[in-house]
């Protein structure tokens, strides 16, 4: 039986999934990139407020250390906002399903930093996990059809995976001081913030443009991919950690590429079945690592000395 954590990084790709399939739809109604961003965090900022502010808890944001609350703006400000603009960026260049291949590579960045810094111990299970999610990946996107590697636009797309796993590198020491509520709420605060002004600067930002039908997706971006994504993610990475967290998240493409069918009428054959399959058991294959609590990390000289010994929690 999967634990509350995996089923709440589950349900976060899904609802990430659909994103790009709202995403297509909003385009079609008249968004520009700059507005779909800006209506994305602004909308998702206004409503994690409003929970917060109905739910008894700004007080609790308030009183929160400066240094707590400055690197939560600053992770919606700076790193998820440029990896937004990277990936819709990239997605002007490359296909999708491309795309999402090169962006889904962080996974493995991921799980190697974690285990690099420390924070989480390596292990078969996990190694297992990983190569079964990067394998199915592999062939759900191939199996979907990509288009040809435009340069800038694979740098882009790359970029995006150092970014975004910079952004879950970061959150994990965050979200265990402040929970997910408020750390998602002040960094999509953060990233309003940022892409609203962008848009302006680049004159990107037209929502008069946007049909009525147009800011109906614009919302399901919001709603869906955004608040529910993004707090749902949190609430699952402290409790499962960054690595387990990073590969249950492989599930977003596949629901994208299931989303795509449902909608687009796009095929699906075996090739990509497969893959969801090999996805899947990834997801069942998956356990929270043991993680090392910050106190119980081994420390090291700058000569490589040890100064205390490694326990594991």
């Amino acid at each position: 039986m999967p634990s509350g954590g995996t089923l709440l990084c589950l349900a976060s790709a899904a609802s990430f999934g659909a994103m790009g399939i709202f995403g297509k739809l909003a385009y079609e109604e008249g968004a520009t990139v700059g507005t779909l961003l800006a209506a994305r965090f602004v909308l998702a900022a206004a409503l994690f407020w409003l929970f917060v502010t109905s739910s008894g808890g700004a007080r609790d944001v308030r009183a929160l250390p400066r240094r707590d609350v400055g690197t939560a703006l600053a992770l919606g400000a700076v790193a998820y906002s440029a990896q937004a603009g990277g990936y819709f960026a990239a997605l002007q260049r490359l296909d999708a399903s491309l795309l999402s291949l090169l962006v889904y590579t962080f996974p493995t960045i991921v799980t190697a930093t974690a285990i690099a810094l420390g924070r989480e111990r390596a292990n078969r299970r996990t190694a297992v996990a990983l190569a079964l999610a990067s394998t199915g990946l592999v062939l759900v996107l191939a199996g979907a059809g990509a288009g040809a590697l435009d340069p800038i636009g694979t740098g882009l797309g790359l970029a995006a995976a150092v970014v975004y796993s910079a952004y879950i590198l970061a959150s994990e020491g965050v979200v265990e001081r402040i929970g997910p509520i408020a750390l998602s709420t002040l960094v999509c605060t953060g990233a309003a913030t940022t892409l609203t002004l962008a848009g302006v600067a680049r004159g990107d930002l037209d929502p008069g443009s946007v049909s009525a039908a147009g800011f109906g997706w614009l919302a399901g971006i919001a709603v869906v991919s955004t608040v529910g994504a993004v707090g749902l993610f949190f609430a699952g990475l402290q409790r499962v950690g960054p690595t387990a967290a990073s590969i249950l998240s492989t599930l977003e493409p596949v629901v994208t590429v299931a989303l795509a069918f449902l909608v687009f009428g796009e095929s699906l054959g075996p090739v990509p079945l497969a893959g969801g399959a090999l996805v899947l058991a990834a997801v069942l294959a998956v356990r929270a690592p043991v993680r090392l609590a910050p106190s119980d990390r081994q420390i090291r000289s700058p000569a490589g000395l040890p100064k205390g010994r490694t326990t594991h929690v």
